[in-house]
C-alpha cells in the first residue's frame, strides 16, 4: 500500500539566519500515520543568502525538497499560492521560514485530518496548553481584533485567525480561488473555508515569536490590509475555481428554485430513491424526508461529507 504524502509549504524571503535550521527540523520531525513528506520552498526574490542555504540542503534531499524561485517579489500570499499549485500531497501545512512556529507541532495539527474529523486545522497561539513567548501587547490586541472581525463575517469562533499554521486537505485548498498576495492571505483563506462549510478545528501550538529587532516583518500596514481583506470577502461567493462547482453553489443559495425542482420531480418518485451525482445535496434535502430509503452519492469527497 502506498503511503500518504504531506506537502509542507514554505514561503521564503530573506531568512538566511533561520532557513537552514528550519529545513533541518522539518526533515527530522516524526510524522503520524506513516506519512511521507515533500517540502516546497518558494523563494520570493530574497536578497540575502537564503537561496544558497536552501539549495545546499536541497542537494542532499532532492527527492523531498523542491525549491521554486519567483521572478518578482510578490509577497507571502503569492509565494503560498505558488506552493499550493505545486503540492502533490493529500494534506498541506503552511510553515513560515523563521522558526517562530515549531514543526514538532505537526502531529497535533494532522491528527483531526487523519481521523477524518476535520478538513482544516488551525494552530492557535492563544489556546492555553502550550508554551509561547511573551511579546507585544498591542500586537496581541490587533490579532484579537482581526480574529474577532473575521469571526463575525465567517460565523466561526476561532482564537487565532492570523496563525501561520494551517493544515488543510490539498484537494480542498487547491479548489479555492485565492487572490491576496500578501498577509491578507490569512483572512481570505479563513473566510472561504468557512463559506465552503469546511470542518475546521483548532489545536494549541507553541510559539517563539520574534521581536522587530530580530527580523519580524508584519506591521501596522499589514493589519489594515487584513481588515480590508475581511471587509472585501465578507459576502464573497467566489469560492470555487471550477465553474461547474461554482454554479452548483449558486443553486444552493436559491432555496425557492430547489423547492420548485423538487416539487416537479416528486410525483414521479417511489418510496425508495437512489440519487446519482447528488452534488451538494440541493435536491437531496428537499426529496429525502419521508422516504423509506433514500441513497445519495457523488464522486466528490467534499460533497459526500456534506451529504
Amino acid at each position: 500500500m502506498s503511503r500518504s504524502l504531506l506537502s509542507i509549504l514554505v514561503p521564503l524571503y530573506n531568512e538566511e539566519q533561520f532557513i537552514g535550521s528550519l529545513l533541518s527540523r522539518v526533515l527530522a520531525v516524526a510524522l503520524p500515520g506513516d506519512l511521507d513528506r515533500e517540502i516546497i520552498v518558494v523563494d520570493d526574490c530574497s536578497t540575502d543568502n537564503s537561496v544558497a542555504i536552501a539549495e545546499a540542503i536541497q542537494s542532499k534531499h532532492p527527492d523531498i525538497i523542491r525549491l521554486i524561485r519567483s521572478e518578482v517579489n510578490g509577497g507571502k500570499g503569492s509565494a503560498i499560492h505558488k506552493a499550493i499549485e505545486q503540492a502533490r500531497g493529500e494534506y498541506c501545512i503552511i510553515q513560515d521560514a523563521d522558526l517562530e512556529y515549531d514543526p514538532e507541532d505537526y502531529p497535533k495539527l494532522l491528527r483531526p485530518l487523519l481521523d477524518n474529523r476535520a478538513d482544516a486545522v488551525f494552530g492557535s497561539r492563544f489556546l492555553s496548553s502550550a508554551e509561547r513567548r511573551v511579546l507585544y501587547f498591542w500586537h496581541s490586541q490587533a490579532n484579537f481584533f482581526l480574529t474577532l472581525a473575521c469571526n463575525l463575517v465567517s460565523d466561526l469562533n476561532l482564537t487565532d485567525m492570523e496563525t501561520c499554521y494551517k493544515a488543510v486537505r490539498t484537494s480542498l485548498l487547491q479548489s479555492i480561488p485565492l487572490h491576496n498576495k500578501r498577509f491578507g492571505f490569512e483572512p481570505e483563506i479563513t473566510i472561504k473555508l468557512a463559506r465552503r462549510k469546511a470542518r475546521i478545528y483548532e489545536v494549541p501550538i507553541s510559539y517563539n515569536g520574534r521581536t522587530y529587532a530580530e527580523g519580524k516583518k508584519i506591521g501596522l500596514k499589514d493589519a489594515f490590509e487584513a481588515l480590508f481583506t475581511i471587509a472585501r470577502y465578507a459576502f464573497t461567493q467566489d469560492l470555487y475555481r471550477d465553474k461547474g462547482q461554482q454554479i452548483l453553489h449558486a443553486f444552493s443559495q436559491a432555496p425557492n428554485f430547489n423547492r420548485w425542482m423538487a416539487d416537479t420531480i416528486r410525483p414521479f418518485l417511489g418510496p425508495a430513491v437512489i440519487e446519482i451525482g447528488a452534488g451538494m445535496g440541493n435536491l437531496t434535502r428537499q426529496l429525502s424526508p419521508k422516504r423509506i430509503r433514500y441513497v445519495a452519492t457523488d464522486l466528490e469527497p467534499e460533497h459526500l461529507t456534506r451529504l
